[in-house]
C-alpha cells in the first residue's frame, strides 16, 4: 500500500527523507558493522551527500532509496529502495535494489519485507522488466535477502566493481537478478 508518496508494509513505512534522518543515518554509516562490506566508513558530510543524491534520484527517476521507518515507533532505521547505478558494467544500464539497516534491526526480516514491497512497486508502478542487486561474495546476510526475494545468481555474471581499485579486497561482486515474469 502506498501512503504519502511512500510504501507501507506490515511493519515499515518507506517514505521520503526528512532532515531528522540525517543524524541517525550518519551514525549508522559510521558503524563498522553496518559498513563491513563497503570500502569505508562515511563521515557525516558524506552521509548527508548520500541523502541529497537519494532525493535527487527520486526527482530525476520517480524512484530511489526510501528512508525506512518502523510503524511501531516512528524510528528511522535505514533505507530500502531502487537506484540506477552510476557506473558501467556488463549488466548496465539497469535498476538496482538495495538496503542498509542499523545493526539493531538485522535478523528480523525487515530488509526482506521492505525490499519485497519495493520490488512489487518496481514491477507494477514502473513496469520494470528486471531488477538487479549486487554485493561482495562474503556479504551472506544481503545475499540471503536476495535469495528470499526470489533473485537468482549466475556465477558467470559476477564482476569486478569498476569504482574500486584492482587490488581492493571488496572489488569482486556477485550479481543477482529478478525478472518481473519470475517474481514470486
Amino acid at each position: 500500500m502506498t501512503r504519502n508518496s511512500g510504501i507501507e508494509t506490515t511493519r515499515l513505512f518507506l517514505r521520503p527523507w526528512r532532515d531528522a534522518d540525517r543524524e541517525p543515518f550518519a551514525r549508522m554509516n559510521a558503524d563498522p558493522r553496518v559498513m563491513e562490506f563497503f570500502p569505508a566508513l562515511l563521515s557525516a558530510e558524506e552521509s548527508n551527500a548520500m541523502i541529497d543524491r537519494a532525493e535527487a534520484h527520486f526527482a530525476r527517476h520517480g524512484f530511489g532509496p526510501f528512508a525506512a521507518e518502523l510503524h511501531s515507533t516512528g524510528e528511522f532505521i535505514g533505507y530500502i529502495g531502487l537506484a540506477v547505478p552510476a557506473f558501467e558494467a556488463h549488466f548496465t544500464p539497469c535498476v538496482e535494489i538495495g538496503w542498509r539497516l542499523a545493526v539493531e534491526h538485522w535478523g528480523s526480516g525487515l530488509a526482506t519485507e521492505g525490499a519485497s514491497a519495493v520490488l512489487s512497486h518496481a514491477f507494477t508502478t514502473f513496469a520494470l522488466d528486471e531488477v538487479v542487486s549486487f554485493t561482495v561474495p562474503a556479504n551472506l546476510r544481503s545475499r540471503r535477502v536476495m535469495e528470499k526475494l526470489g533473485m537468482t545468481h549466475d556465477p558467470a555474471e559476477d564482476f569486478d566493481h569498476p569504482n574500486l581499485s584492482v587490488d581492493h579486497p571488496l572489488r569482486r561482486h556477485v550479481l543477482y537478478r529478478l525478472r518481473r515474469s519470475l517474481q514470486p
